[in-house]
């Protein structure tokens, strides 16, 4: 993966090599937190609680698409499709129509 200027926002997170559906692309690594803010990924645990992460390595910079190639599993980040070298790497943040 690398971090480059993204045509959607800022900069974004792309595909170096092609990455296979379901594979695991990384891991959001960071501090525990428990305020919400950018580049803070909130993960669900076994006992229903939300665990905050704020964001240090590379994946802070995933861009949102309603339609994303990828997604999170806990902290972990899967492929849900194939996706091509070069291509930027989208998550859905979880917006309704309206929000900002």
């Amino acid at each position: 993966m690398r971090v480059g200027k993204s045509p959607v926002h800022g900069r974004g997170l792309f595909a170096r090599r092609r990455i296979r559906s379901g594979a695991c692309i990384g891991t959001f690594e960071g501090e525990p937190t428990k305020r919400d803010g950018m580049y803070v990924l909130w993960v669900l645990e076994d006992n229903g609680k939300q665990r905050g992460i704020r964001g240090r390595n590379a994946l802070r910079f995933l861009n949102h698409d309603p339609n994303p190639n990828a997604e999170f599993l806990g902290p972990d980040l899967h492929a849900t499709r194939n996706i091509q070298p070069g291509a930027e790497i989208f998550i859905d943040y979880g917006w309704k129509e309206g929000d900002e």
